[in-house]
């Protein structure tokens, strides 16, 4: 008589099984992750925005502070800041407009997302 050796494996269907399971994981999840980086890139404008409004309002702030402007005279001339990996500008006056214009070169890829209404931002300053 022949022993049968323990054999260790798997068999081709449940091979194929985890094959199958995996192809739709990544179906399903390569378009997600696409849209992660849309959104993430998104996020990262509408930050720079955000800290351009706020360095408006803390110039607006040090012009009242030291009573170079009484409020309503406030006009901020066209400048350029650099935000993080952005550079965005600010007009100022009561209606303030902060624009997100460039990317620095190490920035990555947000050529598809300048320009869009996420890189724009109009506030009242008072």
């Amino acid at each position: 008589m022949l022993k049968k050796r323990n054999q260790k494996g798997f068999t081709l269907i449940e091979i194929i099984a985890v094959l199958v399971i995996l192809g739709i994981l990544a179906a399903v999840a390569i378009p997600k992750y696409m849209n992660l980086q849309s959104d993430a890139r998104n996020k990262a404008i509408g930050g720079a925005v955000a800290a351009l409004q706020s360095t408006a309002t803390q110039l607006y702030s040090k012009a009242l502070l030291n009573g170079s402007t009484s409020g309503n005279d406030w006009v901020l001339a066209s400048a350029t800041y650099n935000v993080g990996d952005f550079w965005g500008t600010i007009v100022g006056a009561q209606q303030t407009v902060v624009k997100v214009t460039g990317a620095s070169p190490d920035a990555g890829n947000y050529s598809d997302v300048i320009g869009t209404d996420n890189a724009t931002k109009t506030f009242n300053m008072w």
